[in-house]
């Protein structure tokens, strides 16, 4: 038997009731902020990633790549942000809108070491901002994300802020950074040693316990600022806490991309032990010029869907319930000829019932009465209609209610009259 790639899930009916109902509750939310649905490839070119997640971020490691038949290197997406960027700039929006605000949903790919709440294909919903340098749009994009967090029921959770400063600034703090660690680089790990010298300022993303007491001691960025990113950074807080959103300080928060600047965020739940956060995003203001735009400040975030519903049912969170068909059609049957005619006529009522919108299934399968009954109780179908050769023929058919066992025989009129009932019923 083959299965499933390491690291990859099926998604089956029982959950994914769930990704659409978060889904459908980002959707309702997001387009209240003005916010609009975009969809980009699962596949891009190798280098779009390259110039902009960067080659020796985990990330860019990450990659799945490989050459197709023309012999172009593609990745599998492992972000959305840069596939939105490109698609930005590819359809030249900045040449017709000041501002574009995009959601996405979908999936991603990285090849991680599979564990509870991460996996090699994950899905994510997310937000982009392009166009924007306003400090409030920070706000509302933090405030965008707490709101969708509660709205789906995560009680417990923490916004982590900070702010990594800008081209201007950051080159100081990597300097006096790379100083610190310098003398502490023989008790950093192996992993945190090739940061050093390529990407300093990843070794503050590490979570190698024996690395964090360097860490914790680390100079915060937020001393060596530029005068523009604190007073961008002091108006995010200003305008945070004007709007009650509660938040901390965490002066030796990064990210895991090349591409940040500025504010930075992560939301934290603590139900899933390491894998704790189950939203992360900031500004990017250089991507959009870094990949041949004009210079665009932009903001966003990312929320990893498996990672989020891991956090509810953790916490017992009540979810909605995959939903049953209405009616269960039992056609009834003895010879090939009389099979054939009970299962026309069960697919002609239940079209009726469908053009309702009221949901309705037909037994195809050569069996008993006894039997269909049985499967309409255990998957807490309400409504049994049954077709035999005998209601065939007076065109009077059986409605059984599963709950109390009542029975009536009904006519087609009476059946299109029932499932307007049903309808109105499903709607209230």
């Amino acid at each position: 038997m083959i299965h499933s790639p390491r690291g990859c899930e099926d998604i089956l009916p029982s959950q994914a009731i769930y990704h659409q109902w978060i889904e459908k509750k980002a959707a309702s939310l997001f387009s209240l902020y003005g916010y609009r649905e975009t969809r980009i490839p699962t596949l891009e070119k190798t280098e779009l990633f390259l110039r902009s997640v960067g080659e020796e971020t985990d990330v860019g490691k990450q990659m799945y790549t490989f050459k197709d038949k023309g012999g172009r290197l593609l990745s599998l997406r492992p972000e959305a942000t840069v596939g939105i960027v490109r698609a930005y700039l590819q359809h030249k929006i900045y040449g017709k809108f000041k501002e574009w605000r995009v959601y996405y949903t979908g999936s991603m790919f990285r090849y991680e070491r599979p564990q509870a709440g991460r996996l090699r294909e994950f899905h994510q919903i997310g937000v982009e901002n392009i166009g924007q340098e306003s400090p409030w749009v920070d706000v509302e994009i933090i405030e965008m994300a707490r709101r969708f967090l509660k709205e789906v029921g995560l009680v417990r959770f923490e916004i982590q802020l900070n702010s990594i400063g800008c081209r201007k600034c950051r080159p100081n703090y990597q300097r006096v950074l790379k100083d610190y660690l310098g003398k502490n680089l023989d008790s950093l790990c192996s992993t945190c040693q090739t940061r050093y010298q390529r990407n300093v300022l990843r070794v503050l993303d590490c979570k190698n316990p024996s690395c964090q007491p360097i860490i914790n001691n680390a100079p915060p960025i937020n001393l060596y600022l530029c005068s523009d990113c604190k007073e961008h950074f002091e108006q995010v807080k200003q305008g945070l806490r004007a709007l009650n959103v509660n938040f901390v300080i965490n002066p030796h928060l990064v990210r895991g991309l090349d591409y940040y600047t500025r504010t930075i965020f992560e939301i934290v739940s603590p139900h899933l032990g390491a894998q704790d956060a189950v939203c992360a995003g900031g500004r990017y203001d250089n991507l959009v010029d870094e990949l041949g735009g004009p210079f665009t400040p932009a903001i966003g975030f990312a929320i990893g869907s498996d990672r989020l519903l891991a956090n509810l049912e953790k916490i017992g969170t009540k979810l909605p319930l995959p939903t049953s068909p209405k009616v269960f059609i039992a056609t009834l049957n003895r010879e090939s000829q009389e099979t054939q005619e009970s299962q026309k006529k069960g697919l002609l009522l239940a079209n009726l019932f469908r053009s309702q919108k009221v949901e309705a299934i037909v037994n195809f399968n050569p069996r008993s009465l006894s039997s269909q009954l049985r499967f309409a109780d255990r998957e807490n179908i309400p409504w049994v209609l049954i077709i035999g050769e005998e209601e065939i023929k007076k065109e009077k058919y059986i409605l059984r209610n599963m709950q109390t066992g009542e029975q009536k025989q009904m006519s087609q009129d009476d059946l299109e009259h029932f499932s307007k009932t049903l309808a109105t019923d499903s709607h209230r």
